[in-house]
């Protein structure tokens, strides 16, 4: 089979759970062929195609365009992909709904970013993609990694509920585990400055408006009693947030370390882990927190919501709702975050890699004998 993905970020939860899946169906006999514009693996088998491009417009239409007609010319019992192309099989729905995305991103929006975005060329082209995608005769199956997602996907483009298959991602609790709090967390917070007694909040993320940094901030700033947060991610425009937590009295108490490949001693060194996200499909970065044992506060555009248990492992709120978000920070003080970190944990073991590669395999085994689409 094909597995097409665009861009490789080392950052991205798309591209890690592609390396996972790779990893995990290869294990159990699936033959995979990579298709992509770059990939830093690249043992020779995988599909390079990169044609040039200005903007994001051409470069999302160019690829597309380029995996088409390089599918044309071969032969795979199944094309999968992670972007938004016709030419395929199946579809992941990893990014979920860009038409609920951008409902969600108005509600932040001035009324001249709104224009902006209702008439810019790359967002009518994703608009119409996904259209052409979702109603495709050729589309045998979508996989919704959150019931949210599969729910968005029936509503807009009413695609049959036997295409729409629900896959939840997977974590890796032999790499993510409480062990690492002992392991590395006496060390990070010493590393970055943070007392050893302080509660820590964790977020990881990039592309900060979208995953809720600025809620982040304003909820710690009402927080009763003072609270220090660590910030994992990338953000072209990340000396704002820092401005936004001098204006909002919390900057001492708040690390912006950047992006990092290994988030486990960020994770290892604090107390709860915080992302009240505008949208978000089904963050990889949640499940590691809560299988590395922490409690979970996020937004009810958040697909991860599904397996937090409202006051046992987490808390969810509208991303917008500081002042809940706030009162949530509020309930986690070290002890009771430890205590609903363990039922965190418990919450996703069953979410292992291996499971999600049995789930995969058996949907490739039934579009093949004709039992979908």
């Amino acid at each position: 089979m094909a597995l097409v993905r665009s861009r490789f970020d080392a950052f991205g939860g798309a591209e890690r759970f592609v390396q996972s899946a790779i990893a995990a169906l290869s294990a159990q006999g699936a033959t995979l062929t990579l298709v992509t514009r770059r990939w830093p693996d690249n043992d020779g088998t995988a599909i390079i195609l990169d044609p040039f491009y200005l903007g994001s417009l051409w470069r999302d239409r160019g690829f597309a365009r380029a995996v088409c007609a390089e599918l044309a010319r071969r032969h795979f019992d199944l094309v999968q992909s992670h972007e938004r192309i016709a030419c395929c099989d199946v579809y992941r729905a990893g990014d979920g709904v860009h038409a609920e995305w951008l409902a969600q991103r108005s509600r932040v929006q001035s009324a001249f970013a709104r224009w902006a975005t209702s008439v810019s060329p790359h967002h009518e082209y994703l608009l119409a993609a996904e259209s052409e995608l979702f109603t495709s005769p050729r589309l045998k199956a979508v996989i919704c990694n959150s019931e949210m997602v599969r729910g968005e996907i029936a509503q807009r483009f009413a695609t049959p509920a036997d295409k729409l298959v629900l896959i939840r991602n997977a974590v890796d609790a032999r790499s993510f585990h409480p062990g690492l709090r002992e392991e590395f967390g006496a060390a990070v917070r010493q590393q970055v400055g943070i007392p050893r007694d302080a509660t820590v909040f964790a977020y990881v993320g990039s592309g900060f408006e979208r995953k809720g940094v600025a809620p982040f901030l304003q909820a710690l700033a009402r927080r009763r009693e003072p609270a220090w947060a660590i910030v994992c991610g990338k953000d072209k425009r990340a000396h704002a947030y820092g401005r936004l937590s001098v204006k909002l009295g919390v900057a001492g108490r708040v690390r912006f370390v950047g992006g990092v490949s290994d988030v486990r001693p960020f994770l290892a060194a604090a107390d709860a882990f915080v992302l009240p996200t505008l949208y978000d499909p089904f963050p990889n970065a949640a499940l590691e927190a809560m299988a590395t044992g922490l409690p979970v506060v996020t937004s009810t555009k958040c697909g991860a919501a599904e397996v937090v248990r409202e006051g046992e492992s987490g808390f969810v709120r509208d991303a917008l709702d500081v002042e809940g978000l706030a009162g949530c920070l509020d309930r986690l003080d070290p002890g009771t975050a430890r205590r609903m970190g363990e039922a965190a944990r418990e919450a996703v073991a069953p979410l292992t890699p291996e499971a999600m590669g049995r789930e995969y395999l058996a949907l490739y085994e039934r579009l093949l004998a004709g039992k979908l689409g």
